[in-house]
């Protein structure tokens, strides 16, 4: 039997880069994967990969950052399954530029997105998980959370602020056997690094032990431990996926 057999998965930023990979791998495991994204021209091919692993997934064009939207999401989550066992928060974006150059709307947005709509989904799904007395919850944070970057102020602050966030709830649902966690990924080969230059690359190479960027699959391998039977006796940390680049 596959690990996570009819568990039931809300993964958000599910229909590219790294959120996809998770919700692939989670599906692989037997998991029901509810799709959460605001990518809908991304989101029937997603959705039917995704139901060749798990045919009894669902996907939805969610907006993270409108708590109306995220509410209505959870409540249909509730109402197919019954259950919410494992969340993953995926979601995310860059407004990068320099501190002395970024307005107000690059921080706001910044946060909204990779900060709030983590309280928000975290808030909301924790009520089931405590009634099951059972859930696992993934924040997915970033290596530059802990070494900073050039650019990244209001990026690197809100990964970091997920830190701080994670070990808290961790500290409140623990007595229901609920846990919480982060997955901190490092340079890792999506789209975004791609359209790199070779310098750059290399650059970035030099900064890891290891020697080769990270992949997707690198990071959803961290996020299947820690929702996984094996990773029960975790929680409160933070797993660095980042090939040496930063070792606490």
């Amino acid at each position: 039997m596959s690990m996570l057999q009819q568990q039931v998965a809300i993964v958000t930023g599910a229909t590219s880069g790294i959120g996809r990979v998770i919700a692939l791998a989670l599906a692989k495991e037997g998991a029901r994967i509810f799709v959460v994204s605001n990518e809908p021209q991304k989101i029937p091919e997603t959705l039917a990969e995704i139901r060749q692993l798990s045919p009894e997934s669902e996907a939805r064009e969610v907006d993270v950052t409108s708590a109306a939207a995220v509410e209505e999401a959870i409540k249909a989550v509730q109402e197919r399954y019954g259950r919410i066992d494992i969340l993953v928060n995926n979601a995310g974006i860059t407004q990068d530029n320099l501190l002395l150059r970024m307005g107000e709307e690059h921080w706001d947005r910044v946060m909204e997105v990779n900060l709030k709509s983590v309280y928000r989904l975290t808030r909301l799904v924790l009520r089931p998980m405590m009634k099951a007395r059972y859930g696992r919850i993934v924040n997915i944070s970033s290596v530059v959370a802990l070494t900073g970057n050039p650019g990244q102020a209001n990026y690197s602050a809100s990964k970091a602020a997920l830190l701080g966030f994670t070990k808290s709830v961790a500290l409140e649902v623990a007595s229901r056997q609920i846990t919480a966690n982060c997955v901190a990924p490092g340079f890792i080969e999506t789209a975004m690094t791609a359209k790199l230059s070779p310098e750059v690359k290399q650059a970035m190479l030099s900064r890891i032990p290891l020697g080769t960027m990270g992949k997707p699959e690198d990071v959803a391998a961290a996020v299947l431990f820690l929702v996984s039977e094996a990773g029960r006796y975790v929680t409160g940390e933070t797993l660095h996926v980042n090939g040496g680049m930063y070792m606490s």
